[in-house]
């Protein structure tokens, strides 16, 4: 049996459920680097967000929610209900923000029970064949490239905020308007076709994250604070006007009590600024990094005003969407997460003897691979261990500030272990083998590859970047390639090399692009690598600067 038939052959099963009750539509909103303090309903006495407020205080707030201290990791989890190192996501950038195509994705999960599925927004966790989202599941994609507007994932001659580049199903076209407005007006479209018939619908926003482009309208009262802070704040005011547009439309289409809307974020803020109090800042793994707002709203099932202290986090979400909605969880998947079902309907919230408490473990740290005990926390119910030496009981010092590993040897002894199976277990599942890139693939005939999935050791978003793609040749033949780069110095050779065939071209001094054909591309498993060769004055000692390519276009003949 294929992998599709075990996805999508529950669907019978899944419709007859659906004949016994309606089942609910799914919005889940997730910003980027809106902390845990950027909300008023957590105490912000500057910023004022009644909309994103509304969904918690009229729903439920998960008051212990974590995720990973950055972006691609959190969405990996979300996206599997696993742990990120099993799914072949490392970091954020350089190709290891790319998610293996086997893993089975929640829009996969949805779609078998019969849901359609849309992305707006931000995928981070492939752009090409087979790992963008309509290859995961997502029947509609609305979506940016990379990690967000503003880097180096962004079509040649950049982007921005406004009017930016996007990517319809697959087909760039130039966007109107504000990035965020676009990605809601693309959701509230979809839930209006799909308004008679249960729909996921992921919104994912690359605000507040930098780039920090936003209207000046929307700054405007936040003069005290540094321009930083202000565009931030400016953004989540944007943010909140766009939730309050959604429940709106909601209301309108008269879908809003059967509509689970959920908001989170992916990171503590990337900038110290108001956190409620708690210790780190996204990319740490204090509870500031990792500790973000998760809210639950919906109307026909939850009553509103609770707040549940549970931990609870970001591999929850599969489990707890697939039970809400009537869906199979996938066979033959080992899971991380569990369902929070109990909990959201109030069967176990005054019976802790039936919720039992877990270790959960956060880590993040620049490489190819994990490392042990690098940047990395073990969490439960009352105690953390940081780095597998530092230990905080958080039930009396959330703000992590007393450090108790030295009264507490036991504790750490049995969190460190446990940690070390963990990593020991997820590091396993891959060995963090990292995810290929389809070429020659009919449903993406022309690839365009950018810095922010090629690797290396010199690999980098920075000018002297020297680096290589990770593919897979899916037919073997002739193959041409347009290189990019910035203009040529001096009298230059463009070199690429790809399946066992190797080519070159001169380059003018000034000129920023060549073009290159491969004779006979081998079809398997390949690298793509291309440089600039420029030679130096002839008095300079180095004879010849070598950098990498800023996008390379590959299209088989």
């Amino acid at each position: 049996m294929t992998r599709r038939d075990l996805l999508f052959g529950a669907v019978t099963a899944c419709l007859a459920t659906a004949a016994q009750g309606k089942r609910p539509n799914v919005i889940l909103v997730i910003t980027d680097d809106q902390g845990f303090g950027d909300l008023s309903l957590h105490g912000n006495p500057d910023l004022s967000t009644p909309n994103l407020d509304r969904v918690g205080t009229e729903g439920i707030r998960f008051d212990q929610f974590h995720v990973n201290p950055v972006c691609s990791p959190t969405r990996s989890s979300l996206m599997t209900g696993r742990y990120y190192y099993r799914t072949g996501v490392v970091d954020t950038y350089l190709g290891r923000s790319m998610m293996w195509n086997d893993e089975v994705t929640l829009a996969e999960v949805l779609r078998g029970a019969g849901y359609r599925t849309g992305l707006f927004g931000k995928w981070h966790l492939g752009d090409h064949r087979p790992l963008r989202p309509q290859d995961q599941g997502f029947e509609e994609t609305l979506s940016h490239h990379g990690g967000g507007i503003g880097q180096p994932s962004d079509p040649p001659g950049g982007d921005h905020y406004f009017d930016a580049t996007l990517y319809r199903n697959g087909e760039k076209f130039k966007s109107k308007g504000y990035c965020t407005d676009v990605f809601f007006d693309g959701a509230m479209d979809f839930a209006t076709k799909h308004r008679d018939k249960p729909f996921f619908a992921y919104i994912a926003t690359n605000a507040p994250h930098d780039p920090l482009e936003v209207d000046p309208r929307y700054t405007v009262g936040f003069e005290k604070f540094d321009a930083a802070t202000a565009k931030t704040y400016g953004m989540i005011r944007n943010l909140d006007e766009n939730m309050g547009r959604l429940i709106a439309k909601l209301e309108e289409l008269k879908i809003e009590r059967d509509t689970i809307l959920i908001f989170m974020t992916d990171n503590g803020p990337q900038r110290k600024r108001y956190n409620a109090g708690m210790r780190g800042i996204k990319g740490t793994v204090y509870e500031g990094g990792i500790r973000v707002p998760f809210f639950v709203r919906w109307p026909a099932k939850i009553a509103a005003g609770g707040v549940d202290r549970h931990l609870a986090a970001h591999i929850d979400i599969l489990p707890t969407l697939a039970e809400a909605c009537g869906a199979k969880l996938p066979a033959k998947v080992k899971l991380d997460g569990r369902s929070l079902m109990p909990l959201i309907n109030g069967a176990q919230i005054r019976q802790e003897k039936n919720w039992h408490d877990r270790t959960l473990f956060f880590q993040w740290h620049r490489g190819d691979r994990g490392r042990l005990f690098d940047s990395c926390a073990a969490r439960n119910q009352r105690y953390k261990l940081v780095n597998g030496v530092e230990l905080y009981d958080l039930e009396t010092d959330p703000a992590e500030s007393k450090d108790i590993a030295s009264a507490n040897p036991a504790i750490v002894a049995k969190m460190r272990g446990e940690y070390e199976t963990w990593f020991r277990d997820v590091s396993a599942t891959r060995d963090f083998a990292p995810p290929k890139i389809y070429l020659g693939d009919p449903l993406e005939p022309a690839v365009l590859l950018t810095r922010q999935d090629w690797r290396g050791e010199k690999a980098s978003w920075n000018a002297d970047g020297l680096g290589h793609w990770e593919v897979d040749v899916r037919a073997a033949g002739r193959y041409e390639a347009r290189l990019l780069f910035a203009p040529a110095k001096g009298l230059s050779t463009a070199r690429a090399s790809l399946g066992g065939s190797t080519a070159s071209v001169a380059v003018a001094a000034g000129a920023s692009e060549a073009t290159v054909q491969f004779a006979t591309v081998r079809k398997g498993l390949s690298r793509l690598e291309a440089h600039l060769e420029t030679k130096l004055e002839p008095m300079s000692d180095s004879g010849t600067a070598v950098r990498g390519m800023q996008y390379v276009e590959v299209r088989k003949l």
